[in-house]
């Protein structure tokens, strides 16, 4: 493959004046940490927000506006969903592992208990709860087992690998703006239902995009159309397969999914007065990544 063209330079932070409604996650405060400043050479970075929920703020008004003095209190917990290889779940626990995210998964479920993800979590010591239940999968659970169980493991967020059902409405009303997922293009475009895999960067390369890339969004009761948290850009380039492009938007998925989800337990999510969510630098409180 020819030598591409240098992509964008990366985009500046800006610092923007705003007076963040208060919001962090219930629960004691963690600690602060660094994100990782790994990038690609042909990427560039690009994060975007997500809205407040009622639980954040009320848990905000209880710790304030504290930004880093959050940073203390216990690891938050996670149940990861997965229905694949689960490469991002494995990237999200070695970050936890590694000190990277100030959380742990305990739970890992699956509506495929025969998957790479589900093998990793159990040769890692993760419970394994399959859901739903299917002619192929008796074992599954129901709705009401799948929230009962994730309240047993008194779990903080949920988040999507790579994991193909649609979420139910009352796993959405029980963690409301507390579910991320990624999907591997920059949402909106791209994105619904049948859009998953190797079936989006198809779509991307046949349709001339030049751009593409991981989108990190909060779930609501349809199929990515959730408020968007973060993401990254990749070029597309003009002799580009669905595969080469695949490989080069999943090393960004791995970067910014933990990113993400690291700013989440550091309770570094901020929101404008109109609404609008911002991560927050741990190193400087007036810069918005």
């Amino acid at each position: 493959m020819e030598a591409a063209a240098a992509p964008p330079s990366l985009r500046p932070r800006r610092s923007l004046s705003i007076n963040p409604a208060p919001a962090p996650r219930p629960g004691p405060k963690p600690r602060p940490w660094g994100l990782a400043a790994n990038r690609q050479a042909n990427a560039v970075r690009c994060e975007l927000p997500r809205r407040p929920d009622p639980r954040l703020l009320r848990a905000r008004a209880m710790v304030g506006d504290g930004g880093d003095a959050a940073g203390a209190g216990r690891r938050k917990r996670l149940a990861v969903f997965v229905s694949g290889g689960g490469s991002n779940f494995r990237a999200i626990h070695e970050a936890a592992l590694a000190g990277e995210v100030h959380g742990d998964v305990v739970a890992l479920v699956t509506d495929k208990p025969g998957c790479g993800g589900a093998e990793y979590a159990r040769s890692n010591g993760i419970p394994v709860v399959v859901f739903p239940k299917s002619k192929s999968a008796p074992e599954g659970v129901s709705v009401p087992e799948l929230l009962h169980t994730l309240r047993e493991h008194e779990v903080d967020f949920v988040l999507l690998a790579g994991y193909l059902k649609l979420i139910p409405a009352e796993l959405v009303r029980e963690y409301p703006r507390f579910i991320l997922n990624i999907h591997p293009s920059l949402l909106p475009a791209f994105g619904g239902k049948g859009y998953y895999g190797l079936k989006v960067h198809t779509a991307v390369v046949a349709s001339g995009a030049r751009y593409s890339g991981p989108t990190v969004h909060f779930v609501d009761e349809h199929y990515d159309t959730g408020k968007t948290l973060a993401q990254r850009v990749v070029p597309v380039f003009a002799d580009d397969t669905p595969e080469l492009l695949a490989a080069r938007v999943l090393h960004e998925e791995h970067q910014v999914y933990v990113e993400a989800v690291a700013a989440l337990c550091d309770d570094r999510i901020v929101w404008r007065e109109d609404g609008v969510p911002l991560i927050k630098s741990r190193l400087n409180p007036d810069v918005y990544l």
